[in-house]
């Protein structure tokens, strides 16, 4: 059994000034990004010309999708009614509460509205963006261990972890660091790989959707249910309910777009 080492949220205190770990994680995740969407473009593994002042707008207008789609999304599917009684605290981002479904939906608007203004199709600005996005979203697990929320089931596994959080002693999966194996790393790689060769346009953001989609629900079945919702029908988390339709859209847009030719 393992005990969590209990972090500091705060990572730097200047004065009355606090940057929390939570906040350095979503920067550090937009920072890899950048580092690897520019190294796409200048390796030619980007269809439709982008540049890297496309890249720098898109990642700007991405900034606003994710953290107002990712708390819209966290209060609107997780805590309606607490977050409309108390409205204020929707802007207290420091506290987490972030929905990747959500912030999913508000990437999918910037990037419409980024391939609008710029005259290309939606799924060449997809397929350009997701093999960058696992490693962000790495970032966005780590913070979530930091911050010592989103613990998982209880476990008799070795490498169960205590978290004072709970306040029951028991000992729990750290579904956070499987998050961060699967939806980060590892889908990342499978990102990577795929999307090394040319691909017919939109299976690299089919692939995405799948991938996230079916690692999220495996890991769902360790990660304790929230609280306030618990089980839903069929025994399951909100989590997975939220991916399913990711997985079945993505099949979908993987078989239409399989007899395309690539770009």
């Amino acid at each position: 059994m393992l005990r969590y080492p209990q972090f500091d949220p705060v990572a730097i205190q200047i004065g009355p000034l606090a940057v929390h770990w939570y906040g350095l994680m979503y920067l550090f995740g937009f920072g890899l990004v950048y580092v690897l969407g520019r190294w796409r473009i200048s390796h030619g593994k980007v269809a439709g010309g982008f540049t890297p002042r496309d890249l720098e707008d898109l990642i700007f207008y991405s900034v606003i999708g994710v953290v107002a789609g990712g708390r819209l999304g966290y209060v609107l599917f997780y805590k309606p009614y607490y977050y409309f009684a108390h409205p204020l605290e929707i802007f207290y981002l420091w506290e987490g509460g972030m929905s990747f479904h959500g912030g999913l939906l508000g990437v999918i608007l910037v990037m419409l509205f980024f391939a609008r203004k710029r005259g290309m199709s939606f799924f060449t600005v997809s397929d350009f963006i997701a093999p960058l996005i696992p490693l962000g979203l790495a970032m966005g697990r780590l913070g979530n261990f930091i911050n010592g929320e989103l613990w998982g089931r209880p476990s008799t596994l070795p490498w169960a972890m205590v978290f004072p959080q709970t306040g029951d002693g028991i000992p729990r999966h750290p579904s956070q660091l499987y998050e961060l194996g699967l939806e980060g790393i590892t889908l990342f790689i499978l990102m990577w790989w795929f999307a090394r060769k040319p691909r017919p346009t939109g299976q690299v953001s089919a692939m995405f959707l799948i991938g996230y989609g079916t690692f999220r629900f495996l890991v769902e079945f360790t990660r304790e249910p929230d609280n306030f919702l618990g089980l839903l029908a069929g025994g399951l988390s909100m989590g997975q309910w939220l991916s399913i339709p990711m997985v079945v859209l993505g099949l979908l847009i993987f078989v239409l777009t399989a007899k395309r030719s690539s770009p």
